[in-house]
């Protein structure tokens, strides 16, 4: 089944609570950086792309409708070419706001303490599955550097990230884009996908606390949930 969304925007702008909102709006399964780590062996998908390779993207995402996040965004002009008839919701932040949220949580994540790495190597001999993630968090870590050079470097990061979003929103035609803050609620994204709002407020998911939760886990070798 194709690809009927695409999210475009960096993660912790709301990335997780978008794929949580279109499942509930039934667009089905929606890959996220989650089903990575859910299955490592997805890798070679990325790391294909990212060396120029053909890729077999129908396969990647048999089962899902929809695909948003880390590191699908990074190759949204590949799967827009694939899924023409897909719509892309390009996932905005306060540039300020991104950057506090993004250091505490995927910067923090990407560069692990001394102590942390030690605890993940001490483990590592008897759990498979942290043997299985570590190249998934490995390639997470460089594409941190590929996209934001250095991270302590606060003023060049955000203007990275606002390069990032005013060439992505200027090169997607308009009519297969939705610009989105999460902060707006459902209607513009129900509106942009012709579907009704849900009774209930918009998801908010995957806070600093749980993703700083969610990490210590996955690096413990923890599994992780259907759910997350």
């Amino acid at each position: 089944m194709p690809l009927k969304v695409i999210g475009s925007g960096m993660g912790r702008t709301g990335t997780h609570t978008l794929k949580i909102a279109l499942e509930q709006l039934g667009f089905g399964k929606c890959y996220h950086m989650v089903e990575l780590l859910k299955k490592p062996a997805d890798l070679v998908y990325f790391t294909g792309t990212e060396k120029g390779e053909k890729v077999e993207w129908d396969n990647l995402f048999k089962g899902f409708q929809s695909a948003v996040d880390y590191p699908c965004a990074r190759y949204h002009k590949q799967l827009m070419e694939k899924y023409p008839d897909a719509k892309v919701v390009h996932t905005i932040r306060d540039p300020e706001s991104w950057y506090k949220s993004a250091s505490e949580t995927i910067f923090w994540a990407s560069k692990p303490s001394p102590g942390r790495i030690f605890n993940m190597m001490i483990r590592m001999p008897f759990s498979s599955n942290i043997r299985k993630r570590l190249p998934v968090l490995q390639y997470n870590g460089r594409l941190i550097d590929l996209e934001f050079g250095d991270i302590s470097n606060k003023q060049a990061v955000i203007q990275r990230y606002n390069d990032y979003n005013e060439k992505t929103i200027a090169s997607i035609p308009k009519d297969r884009l939705l610009v989105y803050n999460v902060k707006d609620g459902w209607a513009p994204l129900c509106s942009f996908l012709g579907v009704s709002e849900p009774a209930e407020p918009l998801p908010r998911t995957n806070s600093k606390e749980e993703f700083i939760q969610n990490v210590k886990a996955i690096s413990k070798g923890a599994s992780i949930p259907e759910t997350a």
